[in-house]
């Protein structure tokens, strides 16, 4: 497969899609920075007034370590936030805050989605990294006439769309928590300018754009292998 050049065209795509929507990130969160809130609130007094409007008392607020290195973790109820989001008072800073707290708000309120994405984490994780190996070996079984080989890479290809699946479950998933975000950033008051807005939509739909890039990417790649095991353009025998 590393001799195909159809699989360095799918490669080369998705690396070219995650550098520019890292980009993206990066650009729109160094210019959100320079747009202080006129609330003069930090990061973390911005999560925790959100956690406090929705009822949310369980969820610890904690400083990590990294730039951008902000998550919710549902197994442990804790809203990580990186230095630059923890202590800022930007635009950038609230609107990052605020998403994090958005995952914070579908685990509390139930969200489908969200649940489904966490159920299917552990067959995705085995996924991503065996499926490949797996249609490859399949393949391999092939060319040396094996009555099973197919079976074998229809498995590795069915193990890797689980990594798909998680890679497009989680675009919807990271929009809610945005679109909540910047509902209670308004709602409350803690963005009051269409300055501080702009900025927050900015930096949110970047950060969106980096799953869909993902999502865009693992299409591909299943496609691939699915083309590889014969499921698609007809047999490979």
């Amino acid at each position: 497969m590393l001799l195909d050049p159809l699989y360095w065209v799918i490669i080369i795509i998705s690396l070219g899609l995650s550098f520019i929507t890292s980009m993206m990130v990066k650009s729109r969160f160094a210019k959100g920075e320079q747009i202080s809130l006129r609330s003069g609130k930090r990061g973390v007094e911005v999560a925790k007034e959100i956690l406090r409007a929705e009822d949310i008392e369980d969820v610890e607020v904690v400083e990590t370590k990294g730039f951008l290195s902000d998550h919710y973790n549902p197994m442990t109820k804790t809203l990580a936030l990186s230095p630059t989001v923890y202590n800022g008072r930007s635009a950038s800073a609230a609107g990052v805050a605020a998403h994090e707290v958005g995952h914070a708000i579908q685990h509390a309120r139930g969200y489908a989605l969200m649940w489904f994405r966490s159920l299917i984490v552990p067959v995705a994780s085995i996924g991503s990294f065996l499926g490949p190996w797996i249609v490859i070996i399949g393949i391999m079984m092939m060319y040396a006439q094996h009555a099973y080989g197919q079976d074998v890479a229809i498995i590795g290809v069915v193990l890797f769309a689980a990594t798909t699946v998680f890679t497009l479950v989680t675009v919807p998933v990271e929009f809610d928590a945005s679109a909540r975000a910047k509902e209670r950033l308004a709602t409350l008051g803690i963005t009051s300018t269409q300055e501080e807005d702009a900025a927050v939509r900015g930096v949110l739909t970047a950060a969106g754009l980096t799953y869909v890039a993902a999502a865009v990417a693992s299409i591909l790649q299943l496609l691939y292998w699915a083309y590889q095991a014969g499921l698609l353009g007809g047999s490979r025998d």
